[in-house]
């Protein structure tokens, strides 16, 4: 059995872009498994009254149901240096617990983080959608492994921009910033484009 998982934001008492993840997690269930039922998040997820101050990461563990949630302690990872790697068979389109692909690239990264490139195009970090700025405008490449919820609300309040972006193209940007369910824009480590090499 396929085990997939949610990874949402919980905040000061409250489960962050909950519509974005029940879509993504309903969309798997049926392409991967052939559920015809929903889930509804918001009914499964019982919040803890401890944790009600503060940054956790609520982790939904599912296949056909429910397998298991968690709640859990969240810092954001210090991230300056990227490496890219090339991987033109990688496939991630969907959030499984099995992460060896990601695992075994990073092996030998010498860097904090890798950047994946897939016939010559950027995709993501191994945990993070990356987004650019060339100086006027933030742009995230159309290319991405994992359509990330974050991502996806950005784009939806036109926040960010996407377009095909080539790893020839990184001159053209300044910074980079990484961001998924737990990391916000403004909360995102700032990586100056000569740090990915």
């Amino acid at each position: 059995m396929s085990l997939l998982f949610e990874t949402i934001k919980f905040q000061n008492g409250k489960l962050h872009n909950l519509d974005l993840h029940n879509a993504r997690l309903n969309k798997s269930r049926s392409e991967i498994f052939g559920c015809k039922d929903t889930i509804n998040l918001a009914k499964s997820i019982h919040l803890p009254e401890t944790y009600d101050n503060g940054v956790y990461k609520c982790k939904v563990i599912y296949a056909r149901k429910i397998e298991h949630i968690e709640f859990l302690t969240y810092t954001i990872k210090p991230v300056a240096t990227l490496r890219m790697v090339e991987y033109d068979d990688i496939e991630y389109n969907h959030k499984y617990v099995n992460r060896k692909c990601f695992d075994n690239l990073l092996d030998n990264a010498d860097a904090d983080d890798i950047l994946i490139i897939k016939r010559g195009f950027i995709t993501d970090s191994s945990y993070a959608n990356i987004v650019f700025y060339d100086g006027q405008k933030w742009i995230t490449p159309s290319t991405p492994l994992l359509r990330g919820t974050k991502r996806e609300q950005l784009l939806n309040k036109k926040l960010i921009s996407e377009q095909p972006i080539k790893k020839d193209d990184l001159h053209l940007f300044t910074k980079a910033i990484l961001i998924n369910a737990m990391i916000d824009m403004e909360d995102s480590p700032v990586i100056n484009v000569r740090n990915i090499f």
